[in-house]
């Protein structure tokens, strides 16, 4: 494992190797060389991704496109080439290992300290749609078919619950029914796509906090990172995903909806940052749309918890028999407090925009 550290073009030699963060894809690891230069390293999980010679391309299409706009390197998540000048090595054993340059004087949140980090997050992610707003969206490939495309996922969904296969079916049919209510409405963002009335973006499609550089000292937003699903999108669904997970009230695994909500305050707070970095590269509809999305990744989310459920577990890493309906609530209840406050969300959108 440890000869992945031998084949990349980094300043000085390796002299220690160890596994870093809590990544749940792609095994991580820092790399420090003799010229006190810091690397990250990481073994491509070429199960989810299938075709990593894609996917590399993909990333490093993106990733020079964005370094010929920024001055700052820490602003710009860096490939180091490997030996033979590629984005990408691969072992004789047939595993994919890729390096970048460490993004030092940085910190990485698991969640918000404060709004403003919140706020720095939607930064990051408007910074990205705008630098990438001349990019070609059609160059890139799906790393993952269909990730954001809600109709889809409800196909998904609408199979598990036909076939029930381990009988939970009967466990969630309130559940069920309320997914099922949703299901036309849920075709608003792809059938504008399909329409030409919302355009195909670079998208990051996980869009956490924990997907942000913050420089240490001053807590401001510096990168993008985890690069993998980096695909043509809409840039309604990655502002939704981060106000789904990010303006939430409660862990998204909480029992007690009484504690889930979702936060105007927060929702304000991540609609300012992100509008005051990219509003002036989104169309209208695309404005206007964003506490619709937030609505719309919020559906899709509980409905892929609550079709993994309904199979028996298959896809998300669960802790207990029912965390994958607990996770479904969550998501649910969000959608229905969205949908309480739609008119103050889309009040909030209109303020915010420059």
């Amino acid at each position: 494992m440890q000869e992945s550290c031998y084949q990349f073009q980094a300043t000085g030699k390796p002299v220690s190797f160890e596994r870093y963060g809590n990544g749940h894809i792609n095994e991580t690891y820092l790399m420090m060389t003799d010229a006190k230069e810091p690397y990250i390293l990481q073994k491509i999980n070429h199960r989810v991704f299938t075709d990593v010679p894609q996917l590399m391309r993909n990333i490093g299409s993106v990733t020079r496109h964005l370094a010929k706009k920024e001055s700052d390197p820490r602003r710009v998540l860096t490939l180091v080439p490997a030996l033979d000048g590629t984005d990408f090595w691969q072992s004789p054993e047939g595993n994919f290992w890729r390096a970048y340059v460490f993004v030092k004087d940085s910190i990485c949140l698991e969640r918000a300290e404060t709004s403003e980090d919140f706020r720095q997050s939607a930064v990051a992610f408007g910074q990205f749609q705008n630098l990438l707003s001349d990019f070609p969206s059609a160059s890139l490939q799906e790393t993952i078919k269909d990730f954001h495309h809600t109709p889809t996922r409800y196909d998904a969904f609408a199979g598990a619950v036909e076939k029930d296969a381990i009988g939970r079916a009967k466990e969630a049919q309130a559940e069920i029914g309320f997914a099922m209510e949703r299901r036309d409405s849920a075709r608003l963002m792809t059938d504008m796509m399909a329409t030409g009335d919302l355009p195909l973006r670079v998208t990051h499609n996980d869009t956490k906090l924990n997907n942000v550089m913050l420089d240490a000292a001053t807590r401001k937003a510096l990168c993008v990172i985890d690069l993998d699903t980096v695909m043509p999108g809409l840039a309604g669904n990655d502002f939704g995903d981060s106000i789904r997970f990010g303006a939430s009230t409660a862990a998204e695994d909480e029992k007690d909806l009484s504690k889930v909500s979702m936060s105007l305050d927060l929702f304000r707070a991540y609609a300012n940052g992100f509008l005051s970095a990219c509003a002036d590269r989104l169309t209208d509809n695309e404005i206007a749309t964003l506490p619709e999305a937030a609505r719309l990744m919020t559906l899709e989310c509980g409905v892929r918890f609550l079709a993994d459920y309904l199979s028996g577990d298959t896809y998300f890493h669960i802790q207990r028999p029912e965390h994958n309906l607990d996770r479904c609530r969550t998501q649910f209840k969000l959608v229905q407090d969205m949908e309480n406050k739609m008119d103050e969300m889309r009040r909030i959108i209109r303020e915010e925009t420059p």
